[in-house]
């Protein structure tokens, strides 16, 4: 099975559009992008050096717009992306790139979100001196309860050995004097205190816009970063992309139910290289393919055909599935047989793991056609549980 990925803040480098752009097409479709983020994508692609695109309110609108368009010359038809594309996710602000890869929301509303998105958080970031550094090794328990003496948040966790923590400068001077042990600090180029509660005005400002965001359900899986769930609902995938903004992001959540789903492969999306360098260090014997630049693409199409895997949410329309979101026993909720009349938000049962019991909701609720898991089944990530018909109004 096949994972899609996007990288966050962070993954960019000076010229990293450069070779791109030699494909007219990709730089007529940067430059529709540009026109709607109203900033010079191309140049900062391509000319720009690295503390112009550090900036928060660059880096983030360049970012998206390297990877949904990259995508569309990877998959010139897209509908064709369907067919191949068991799952996709991405870190951080990359959740707004798969959000539109997988028809959430189009490529011009990812972009004033995203714009919007990078202007509110730089104007966050600006109020208090913030920053965030990468503690690598340590006993994870250990390095958790460091961050804590200090006030700091773990913003990312990335997985064994990877927790970037985030906080005032004051306080990540103090983890640098009294690291955890066996851990090594990294400081990271970043503009602030990204996910932590430093952000909440952003979530604020973000909030408002998403309010007018008219969204689709997910044509495949998307992996959320709060929490590792496939997340269906379009409207929910906006609303955390939103609260994401001030929430830590759990790429080993993410990850881990990338295993669930069994993948087979993990292709990421330009300026490439941070998760697969992850994903090659936490998930053993998953193939990875780093996509930098279009000398690439024909090896790229053949690593998707290879573990290509068709979304079992292609065969219908989305709007009246419900999924599984995550891995585990499904119990049903009452009797709600076919033909069962179902109110906004009305839960139909829930998913069983070891970790943690989850909902399972009607958002716009509905009348039920049919059960496609018995109670009591094994369910995976994403996995169809009940087609739902739309009612009048809803």
């Amino acid at each position: 099975m096949l994972v899609i990925v996007a990288p966050g803040q962070g993954a960019q480098t000076p010229g990293f559009l450069e070779p791109w752009l030699d494909d007219p097409a990709f730089g007529t479709r940067l430059h529709w992008l540009s026109v709607v983020a109203g900033l010079d994508l191309e140049h900062y692609g391509t000319k720009a050096d690295a503390e112009t695109i550090r900036d928060t309110a660059v880096a983030q609108p360049l970012l998206v717009a390297s990877g949904l368009v990259a995508a569309l010359s990877l998959f010139p038809h897209p509908s064709d992306a369907f067919a191949a594309i068991g799952a996709a996710s991405g870190h951080s602000v990359g959740e707004i790139t798969a959000a539109a890869g997988v028809g959430v929301i189009t490529a011009e509303q990812a972009m004033v979100l995203v714009r919007e998105r990078g202007n509110a958080m730089a104007d966050a970031s600006a109020r208090t001196p913030t920053s965030m550094t990468a503690v690598l090794g340590g006993e994870r328990d250990a390095v958790l309860a460091k961050l804590a003496e200090h006030g700091l948040t773990p913003a990312n966790d990335n997985g064994p050995g990877q927790v970037v923590a985030a906080g005032t400068t004051q306080q990540l001077q103090a983890l640098a004097a009294d690291p955890p042990a066996r851990a090594r600090l990294v400081p990271l180029s970043v503009a602030g205190a990204f996910h932590t509660e430093h952000m909440a005005s952003a979530v604020d400002s973000l909030g408002r816009l998403a309010q007018a965001v008219y969204t689709h359900d997910a044509r495949t899986r998307l992996i959320s970063n709060r929490d590792g769930q496939v997340v269906h609902s379009g409207t929910e995938v906006v609303r955390r992309i939103v609260s994401q903004v001030a929430t830590p992001v759990r790429w080993d959540l993410c990850m881990q139910s990338m295993l669930d789903l069994g993948v087979t492969g993990l292709l990421e999306m330009p300026p490439a290289g941070t998760l697969t360098g992850i994903a090659k260090r936490t998930m053993k014997g998953v193939a990875t393919f780093a996509l930098k630049t279009p000398d690439q693409l024909d090896d790229a199409r053949d690593f998707v055909a290879k573990h290509a895997v068709e979304s079992q949410m292609d065969d219908a329309p989305t709007w009246r599935l419900l999924v599984a979101p995550a891995k585990g026993t499904f119990h049903r909720q009452g009797d709600t047989p076919a033909g069962t009349s179902l109110g906004a938000e009305h839960r139909v049962g829930a998913v069983r793991s070891l970790r943690d019991e989850i909902p399972v909701v009607a958002p716009h609720g509905g009348t039920v056609v049919e059960w496609l898991v018995e109670d009591g089944d094994l369910v995976s990530p994403g996995q169809p549980l009940i087609r739902l018909h739309p009612q009048a109004g809803s």
